[in-house]
């Protein structure tokens, strides 16, 4: 079913943006693993909306509660779920919609597939599904710091409309990208990309941008040939975020415009292990980890509820003029940092539990 993401480590979330409520159901955690509500807690803080006066006003707690699959702050093996109660809900302010498709939403489309859409919110489609993807990744995070402990994932925002960070990678630290309220990598430079985000919001506009994921630590070995490339779980995990629009790994499509001698990655024997000289592969080659670095990038596309009129057309085809009420990101990179850390934490549980799988 398309609610249910993963293989031996498998989420299921569910819930509307409007709702009563949002969560998601985490199976295949192993067991005794040391889980509390602030494990989880701690990243939904970090995703909720009206953090700071560059994200959307609406006030939520996003408090969770740990419904089943752990007992005395440790995992089962059994179901976990999780749910948050959405406290902040203002349906009027989508009493428009029931009749106008809002341009670049998915409002059509769900009407078109399923007949019925929820017209408050966007339902499904809103970003408040991620809830219970960040809270998956919260979980895996608790496997890793049990199995894995040296892995570290670091994202950040690294382009917000023309604004790009010039911040090498070696030097970025989770503490250099909570430092701001745009989660750029570079404190010092943060105000610029905060007053052109103000700027836009006050010109009833959005803007987008690129989300960086650098993961330090990962064993050679993850992923699988063929279908289930590491590399192309991740595309797969980025592109079913919210408002996504493009995925590339190492290189990317900068690659294209290099020979094979500048692009390849030559081998050396570093401290007893094979390492690679340069990392254009972005740490996976042939769809199974390397051992160096996992550098991927993510392109956000501007939001698409703006407060300026839009062209559309209603239900019945007629053309009309749309102008969106609601709370809403002028940008939504900031708070999608936490919700590609949490993908990227699902992708590299699964395989990772997958691999220990074929070990004997």
């Amino acid at each position: 079913m398309p609610n249910t993401f993963g293989h031996l480590f498998r989420i299921t979330t569910w819930g509307e943006s409007h709702g009563s409520g949002v969560g998601v159901v985490v199976d295949g955690c192993p067991a005794r693993i040391p889980l509390a509500v602030a494990d989880i807690q701690v990243d939904l803080d970090r995703r909720r909306p009206g953090q700071s006066k560059i994200v959307t006003p609406r006030k939520e707690s996003d408090t969770c509660e740990i419904l089943s699959g752990v007992i005395d702050g440790q995992t089962l093996g059994t179901p976990i779920s999780i749910m948050v109660r959405n406290e902040d809900q203002r349906p009027e302010a989508y009493k428009e919609m029931e009749t106008l498709y809002r341009p670049s939403h998915a409002d059509y489309t769900y009407q078109a597939k399923y007949g019925i859409r929820a017209v408050q919110g966007g339902g499904r489609a809103s970003a408040r599904e991620t809830i219970g993807r960040v809270a998956g990744g919260a979980v895996a995070q608790q496997v890793f710091k049990k199995l894995l402990p040296g892995l570290e994932i670091l994202t950040y925002v690294s382009q917000v409309h023309e604004l790009v960070a010039t911040t090498s990678i070696e030097k970025i630290t989770f503490a250099g990208i909570e430092d701001n309220i745009v989660r750029w990598p570079d404190s010092a430079d943060a105000e610029r990309v905060i007053a052109l985000i103000e700027k836009v919001r006050s010109e009833g506009d959005s803007v987008g941008g690129v989300v960086t994921c650098v993961v330090r630590g990962v064993p050679p070995g993850l992923g699988d040939p063929v279908f289930d490339k590491l590399e192309a779980d991740l595309a797969k995990a980025m592109l079913s975020l919210p408002a996504t629009k493009g995925f590339e790994i190492g290189s990317g499509f900068a690659g294209t415009r290099l020979r094979g001698s500048e692009h390849n990655d030559a081998f050396v024997t570093e401290g007893g292990r094979v390492r690679t000289t340069t990392n254009r592969s972005g740490g996976i080659q042939g769809g199974i980890s390397n051992g160096e670095d996992i550098v991927f990038r993510v392109g956000f596309k501007p939001t698409a509820t703006i407060a300026q009129a839009q062209q559309t057309v209603s239900v019945t085809g007629e053309a009309a003029e749309l102008k969106a009420r609601g709370r809403h990101d002028p940008c939504v990179l900031p708070r999608a940092v936490p919700m590609v850390e949490a993908m990227t934490r699902l992708v590299l549980v699964d395989h990772l539990l997958r691999q220990r799988a074929l070990s004997i």
